[in-house]
């Protein structure tokens, strides 16, 4: 298949990425779908190309996608970072896969950013530039679509557990090829990863059918917190701390919550506020139709898409962020 381009891929990040011997994979904190199919399915292709590779993540795959091939590959111990790059004697390059922001890759930002080059591909709206060489499209429906068509590009075969990474990373960043982001070439290139023999009833199974009791408890007490304002068109619910521990669920298990509220024919735009044990307030957004979420998110220091979005706040109450959100929401829908 001849994959068109509407923004091409730099030709010095190609060149760097045939020359290197050592890669390390990076992606943001708290990794979705997108994120992680995007890293598993690019080790695969580098492995091929015969690259050694070092996949590092802040924290461990949550148990939400422990069933992607090579999961457990994936390092967070700095220690074993440290070695890799140690024993690739300078031939290293690093790449940042789904990352919008340098602040979002975590704690050791500053160890992966000393190593030069260092690669970006990312497909978020509000990227906001770091790195030596940055492939940013957010024309794009998710960074795996990206990695497929780097894969074309550098001639390497798409193998079977690479298929089915990048298959999930699609799949979740669409919405299971529901949201706007959805072009004809995103269908081809599924097309193509289910022909390496990836079964989408396996994947959906995973993703959609696998709930432990512990997470339904939690969803049972999370929507009982929907409150509409603005006419029905804003439904906002929130996740406590409390909450996660009658439940026995954790702050993981909310994934996907967000898209109940959203189903509401009235609703415009479906927010989730998440409490964390160390003060932070985590808010998600998602919207259908006019509203733009990632113009909103950016009020707060966020970012992300025009229908999926996200910020997060230190030094405020649940209260007052939502508040704060009420009313710039308010202005964006009127």
């Amino acid at each position: 298949m001849n994959v068109r381009h509407e923004m091409k891929i730099p030709e010095r990040m190609l060149q760097v990425i045939r020359a290197a011997g050592n890669v390390v994979l990076v992606t943001h904190s708290h990794p979705d779908g997108d994120a992680l199919g995007s890293l598993f399915g690019f080790a695969a292709i580098l492995e091929v190309l015969d690259k050694r590779v070092f996949c590092f993540l802040e924290e461990k795959v949550s148990h939400l996608y422990d069933f992607l091939p090579s999961s457990s590959r994936a390092s967070t111990s700095l220690e074993e970072y440290r070695e890799f790059v140690v024993g690739a004697d300078g031939d290293i390059i690093v790449v940042a896969l789904d990352c919008g922001d340098e602040d979002r890759l975590g704690k050791a930002k500053q160890k992966f950013l000393e190593i030069e080059p260092f690669l970006v591909i990312d497909h978020h709206r509000s990227h906001r530039q770091f790195g030596t060489i940055s492939w940013v499209d957010p024309h794009r429906s998710s960074t795996g679509e990206m990695v497929y068509e780097l894969a074309q590009t550098l001639e390497a075969p798409i193998t079977y557990e690479c298929a089915y990474n990048l298959y999930v990373a699609i799949c979740t960043d669409t919405g299971s090829f529901r949201y706007e982001s959805t072009k004809p070439r995103t269908m081809h290139i599924a097309a193509e990863l289910l022909e390496k023999g990836v079964r989408p009833e396996e994947v959906s199974t995973h993703l959609y059918d696998s709930s432990s009791q512990e997470r339904l408890k939690l969803m049972e007490m999370v929507l009982s917190t929907i409150t509409l304002y603005d006419s029905n068109r804003v439904a906002i619910m929130h996740v406590s701390e409390e909450m996660l521990a009658e439940s026995g669920a954790t702050l993981q298990d909310v994934e996907g919550f967000i898209d109940l509220p959203r189903s509401l024919r009235s609703v415009k735009v479906a927010v989730l506020v998440k409490e964390a044990s160390n003060g932070t307030v985590a808010v998600s957004l998602r919207a259908k139709g006019g509203c733009d979420v990632a113009e909103v998110a950016k009020q707060f220091d966020g970012g992300g898409h025009r229908n999926a979005a996200g910020f997060r706040c230190q030094g405020k109450s649940r209260e007052q962020v939502t508040h704060d959100l009420r009313m710039a929401l308010s202005r964006a829908l009127n």
